[in-house]
């Protein structure tokens, strides 16, 4: 009778993980001050964070006015009477490095993925909550993305 059944303990255990990642991403580790990051949930977390502040950057609509210096989009028609749009990269030298980067998801990744990691340990009163949120959006725009193809 004073015997919890198993499935208790195995849900107890859970719980206890799950608040141990927790408390990693937040930055109470097993030792005083510790900021682990490296553990499944913060890994899963910053790649949502960066998928998300990438696509931000690189493709959404709300973000046009920060590529808008770099980008020049041209609409050409081809000898068979259809329109292609084509980016023309801006200037020369960092404008067009910059141009380069924007234009590119890989590169521009790379840069976010280090933004986001370098943020939360060193400022992870900042940044837990903008990974949070980040890691949020682009989890429910991979659900919306599976969900579209599936209806479809």
């Amino acid at each position: 009778m004073g015997k919890r059944p198993h499935r208790s303990r195995f849900a107890c255990c859970r719980a206890e993980e799950a608040e141990k990642a927790h408390a990693s991403f937040c930055g109470r580790g097993e030792r005083k001050g510790e900021r682990n990051v490296d553990d499944p949930f913060s890994f899963i977390l910053l790649c949502l964070a960066s998928f998300r502040l990438t696509r931000l950057i690189v493709y959404d609509t709300i973000t046009a006015w920060l590529r808008r210096p770099f980008h020049e989009w041209v609409e050409e028609e081809l000898p068979d009477g259809r329109k292609e749009v084509f980016l023309i990269l801006k200037g020369s030298g960092l404008r067009r490095w910059i141009g380069e980067l924007l234009s590119c998801y890989w590169c521009t990744g790379i840069w976010c993925a280090a933004f986001c990691y370098i943020g939360v340990v060193a400022w992870p009163a900042v940044f837990q909550p903008l990974i949070v949120l980040l890691a949020v959006a682009g989890g429910a725009a991979l659900i919306e993305t599976v969900v579209s193809k599936w209806l479809s």
